[in-house]
């Protein structure tokens, strides 16, 4: 496949690789809202966004938690607070040490995430399927190399798109 003119920089145009990657994120977040349909009167993308960290880390401390997320601790105490209101996150105190309290999805809010997840999957291969094979590949390359750059580790195979960093 031979290479494509982006712009009239040429086709090393980092400006037309940023528009491209920007008109892909309104796609995800756009996405990772419509995901949120049946639990968004509870839940906002932000708050999602806490409940899959919780999802893939387990029993976490606040300040962990709100570092994996940058925002400061009393920002994720916040968060915290309404989703246990909601009874998606419960708070528990540390076997291993009583001074420190840990942080874990309750069962509701461990299925809230497997379904948020398998309906922004869903949809994600949808859009997947609509791609040429070539096209496929081609993207596969372009995001890992993309992914790699930025620092973000890959998923796992079993991993439901988690999405970043909004949701």
């Amino acid at each position: 496949m031979a290479e494509r003119e982006v712009s009239s920089g040429g086709v090393d145009d980092v400006d037309a690789v940023a528009r491209a990657v920007l008109t892909a994120s309104r796609l995800l977040v756009a996405v990772s809202a419509r995901s949120l349909a049946e639990v968004e009167e509870r839940v906002t993308l932000a708050q999602m966004r806490m409940l899959v960290v919780l999802s893939s880390r387990g029993a976490t401390k606040l300040v962990s938690l709100a570092e994996q997320l940058q925002v400061a601790p009393s920002t994720a105490m916040r968060m915290v607070d309404r989703l246990i209101a909601t009874g998606l996150v419960d708070r528990q105190t540390n076997p291993g040490n009583r001074r420190e309290t840990m942080l874990q999805l309750t069962e509701d809010g461990r299925r809230s995430v497997e379904e948020v997840m398998a309906r922004r999957r869903a949809e994600i291969a949808a859009i997947v399927e609509r791609l040429a094979p070539h096209q496929r590949l081609a993207l596969i390359d372009a995001l890992n190399a993309f992914n790699e750059a930025g620092g973000e580790p890959p998923a796992p195979e079993t991993d439901d798109l988690e999405p970043h960093p909004l949701g």
